[in-house]
């Protein structure tokens, strides 16, 4: 295939994909893993993210591994988190181990743990899709970062972490405005706890119900910031049985 081709062909893709993820990762799941590679290899991982999302996990773990390393560790963070957890089971051990060291501990260790969350969890229901920065930091470079998003990808609020990615706090997008653009992000946010990923449907109802802001962040036992729960998050009942166990029962 010829270059003018070939950006053709990947353009297409890339409109198919933003307009019908779902039906996207069906079409390219006909294809073999290499077919697949060279249509989505020099997509942005944003757009790879909402493909691989829907995707068979067989599929999608074929074509990750063989994307870079930076890549493949990035898309897998911010995916779902079970399809992150089934897509991790489908890669081979060494690989396991290669993407593990690229990927931050405490986002491995939720996904040896998401067997055992209750249905309809926030470890469950929770995106990794979220907007941090560091206390030290200033709100010129937290601009600077929401910059290079899409504006259906911006968010309502940006979390605010120590060094160690511990949650301190947050700070609403729309504020960001009024700050200016050297204070100290740690200065002006405004303080909050997480809740955990074990956190039952009924409780993250309830916390849904009371906060002040679109999105809740997850934290593990060392009050690592994991995830985030979107106020629009839907909680299956407890009768239903969650995507996991679905899954596992074939």
């Amino acid at each position: 295939m010829n270059d003018p081709m070939h950006a053709l062909a990947n353009a297409i893709t890339e409109k198919f994909i933003l307009a019908a993820p779902k039906e996207a990762a069906k079409a390219l799941e006909t294809l073999a893993t290499h077919e697949i590679l060279l249509l989505v290899s020099s997509l942005k991982a944003q757009v790879l993210v909402s493909c691989f999302n829907v995707m068979t996990p067989g599929k999608a773990a074929a074509v990750i591994r063989r994307l870079p390393l930076k890549q493949a560790s990035y898309i897998l963070m911010h995916l779902d988190v079970p399809q992150a957890a089934l897509l991790m089971q489908e890669f081979s051990a060494p690989y396991q181990e290669r993407i593990k060291a690229a990927l931050p501990e405490s986002f491995v260790q939720i996904l040896r743990q998401i067997p055992s969350f209750p249905a309809g969890s926030a470890g469950h229901l929770m995106q990794t899709d979220f907007i941090s920065i560091k206390t030290d930091f200033k709100i010129a470079q937290l601009v600077e970062r929401l910059k290079n998003l899409p504006r259906t990808k911006l968010p309502s609020v940006c979390f605010v972490t120590g060094k160690d990615g511990a949650l301190k706090g947050f700070i609403r997008t729309p504020e960001l405005a009024f700050y200016e653009p050297d204070s100290i992000c740690g200065s002006v946010m405004t303080p909050c706890a997480g809740i955990a990923p074990n956190l039952s449907g009924t409780e993250l109802e309830t916390a849904l119900a009371q906060a002040s802001v679109d999105s809740l962040p997850v934290v593990n036992d060392k009050q690592i910031l994991v995830g985030i729960i979107s106020r629009f998050a839907k909680i299956p009942c407890e009768k239903e049985e969650t995507f996991w166990k679905k899954w596992t029962h074939h």
